[in-house]
């Protein structure tokens, strides 16, 4: 069976905990994934903590081979001087930029300006909540590499996930 990558939201007590780092290696034995199939989640607010213990935590994950995400990019008070300090490889736009950006100009200058900011960054960029044909056309016309949402799926059991990986899903991103 091939491999798909698995994506994981992190806590920030998660994330602070002295054995983190030991955790993700052991599951990653235990589950026999390989690293490079695993994307660690983080919210801006927990980069944002511990700026120090933060940068080394996010450069062991790395080592081990595995990406970073920010998740819910853009609802955070942070600044943006994380996105080239640490060693992030994807923004994550949060839904309530998306859910406006065919009605709201403000909203779809701000997805436009993270897609372009994300692309010179060299970092892939998700579209979190694309919902409808005319966000995703948007979001494909305008660069961002990724979506999710309801337009691709709603949330479903895990056999219903299993089915799915079996017989397979096309990708609207690569259309």
């Amino acid at each position: 069976m091939r491999a798909i990558p698995v994506a994981v939201n992190v806590s920030s007590v998660e994330f602070r905990r002295e054995e983190f780092i030991n955790n993700v290696w052991t599951i990653l034995k235990d589950t026999r994934l390989e690293p490079r199939y695993l994307e660690l989640e983080l919210t801006e607010s927990v980069l944002m903590q511990h700026v120090e213990s933060t940068a080394c935590t996010l450069k062991a994950i790395k080592d081990m081979g595995a990406t970073l995400a920010v998740d819910d990019f853009g609802t955070g008070y942070s600044s943006l001087s994380y996105l080239s300090r640490f060693p992030i490889d994807a923004l994550k736009l949060d839904r309530s930029f998306v859910h406006e950006i065919t009605s709201d100009t403000g909203d779809a200058i701000i997805v436009s300006a993270v897609i372009n900011m994300g692309k010179n960054l060299k970092q892939r960029v998700i579209a979190e909540g694309v919902e409808t044909v005319d966000q995703l056309a948007f979001l494909k016309t305008h660069g961002c590499d990724e979506g999710q949402g309801h337009y691709f799926s709603r949330p479903m059991v895990a056999q219903q996930f299993a089915k799915i990986l079996e017989t397979g899903i096309s990708a609207a991103f690569s259309k």
